[in-house]
C-alpha cells in the first residue's frame, strides 16, 4: 500500500494561515491518518475492501472521530501522526444512522483534541477547510456551497448533510474545521454537481451535530442505545420519481426474497413511493429492525407483493476483538 503522505493538494487549494483566526497549524494536528484492516470473510469486504485508508480527529483524550466505514468490522487499526508516529487503535464504536466511527488510541498522541463547534450555526458561503492528515499540504481551503437532505444508496438518509467546494482528494474521514477552528463534520464522500454548465466535485460531510446526542453511547456500547433501524440489504436509487433496485447485499432479507437489480419499489405497505427519501422514512416508521416490510415491487412487466423480514445490519458485522 503507498504510504499516506506520498500525496499533496495542489497549493492553489491549500489553506493559508494569514485567511484565518486560529491558529491552523494547531487545529490541523489533530488530524491524524487511518489505516485499517478487515478480514477477508467480513460481511462489508465485498463492498469496501479489505484495506481501507483515511483520516481522523482527534476530539478527545486518544479518542480519534473518523467516517464509519473506514472501521466497519476492521481487526487492525493504524494511526498515522503529524510526527511521523505510529500507533495502533481499536475501533471503539459505529453510528449507522450518522456514519461516524470511533477509534480509540492505544497509546498517547499527545496532541491537542480539536473542540466540537456547531454545524447548525454554519451558513452557505462560510470560509471552511477541510483537514487532511499531514497539515496544510494535505488540507483544503474551502467553502459551504449547501446545507441539505442527503439520501445514500445503502439505506442512509441525513436530513441536512453540509457540502463543501473545492473538494477534498482525500475525503474520508476529513475534519471540517469551522472559522473558529472548531470541529464542524467529518467527510463522507465526494459526489458530482453541474454548475453553471460544468461538472464540479463537492464533499458530503456529516454535521457534527449528529454526533453530540450518541457520543457518550457510543463510548460505552460501541452503539446507540435504542431499536435499530430495519435494514433490507437493497442498494436502490431514484430515478425519474422511481425507486430503482441497483444491487443487493448477499445474505441480507432483499437477497433471501430475491429481489433482482433493476426491480423498482412501488409501495411500502401499500404507500406509493416515489423517492428514494420517501422510501426509507416509510420502510423506518413500520417498527425497529425485525418489523416485517411489505413491498410492491415491479419486475420485467410484472408486478407483485412481497414481504421481507428486516434485520439489524449490525448483527451481520464482525464484533471488534478485544485488544
Amino acid at each position: 500500500m503507498p504510504a499516506l503522505t506520498e500525496w499533496k493538494v495542489p497549493p492553489a487549494n491549500q489553506p493559508r494561515q494569514g485567511d484565518y483566526a486560529f491558529d491552523l497549524d494547531r487545529a490541523l494536528a489533530s488530524v491524524v491518518g487511518l489505516h485499517s484492516i478487515i478480514p477477508a470473510d467480513a460481511f462489508s469486504a465485498e463492498t469496501l475492501g479489505t484495506e481501507r485508508a483515511g483520516n481522523g480527529v482527534l476530539i478527545d483524550d486518544g479518542l480519534v472521530l473518523t467516517i464509519g466505514y473506514l472501521i466497519t468490522e476492521a481487526e487492525t487499526i493504524w494511526l498515522h501522526l503529524g510526527d511521523g508516529r505510529v500507533m495502533p487503535g481499536h475501533p471503539l464504536g459505529f453510528d449507522s444512522e450518522s456514519g461516524f466511527g470511533l477509534v480509540q488510541a492505544l497509546g498517547r498522541p499527545d496532541i491537542e483534541p480539536l473542540p466540537l463547534g456547531s454545524s447548525a450555526m454554519t451558513k452557505i458561503g462560510d470560509r471552511v477547510v477541510l483537514g487532511g492528515a499531514g497539515g496544510r499540504t494535505r488540507s483544503v481551503a474551502s467553502q459551504i456551497a449547501a446545507k441539505q437532505e442527503f439520501a445514500g444508496y445503502w439505506e442512509y438518509l441525513l436530513d441536512e448533510a453540509i457540502f463543501t467546494h473545492p473538494a477534498h482528494p482525500n475525503w474520508g474521514g476529513t475534519g471540517l474545521i469551522s472559522n473558529r477552528g472548531e470541529l464542524i463534520g467529518i467527510g463522507s464522500l465526494q459526489l458530482e454537481r453541474e454548475r453553471e454548465g460544468k461538472a464540479e466535485h463537492v464533499n458530503m460531510i456529516v454535521p457534527i451535530d449528529l454526533l453530540k446526542p450518541v457520543l457518550d453511547d457510543l463510548r460505552k456500547f460501541g452503539r446507540v442505545n435504542k431499536p435499530a433501524r430495519p435494514w433490507l440489504g437493497m442498494f436502490s436509487t431514484e430515478i425519474d420519481n422511481r425507486v430503482v433496485v441497483v444491487g443487493i447485499a448477499g445474505k441480507g432479507p432483499a437477497a433471501r426474497a430475491e429481489i433482482k437489480t433493476g426491480d423498482v419499489i412501488l409501495a411500502v405497505n401499500g404507500d406509493k413511493i416515489t423517492s428514494q427519501t420517501g422510501f426509507y422514512r416509510k420502510l423506518w416508521s413500520l417498527g425497529p429492525a425485525g418489523v416485517d416490510v411489505p413491498l410492491t415491487v415491479y419486475h420485467e412487466g410484472v408486478t407483485f407483493d412481497v414481504v421481507l423480514t428486516s434485520v439489524d445490519r449490525a448483527k451481520l458485522l464482525k464484533a471488534p476483538r478485544l485488544h
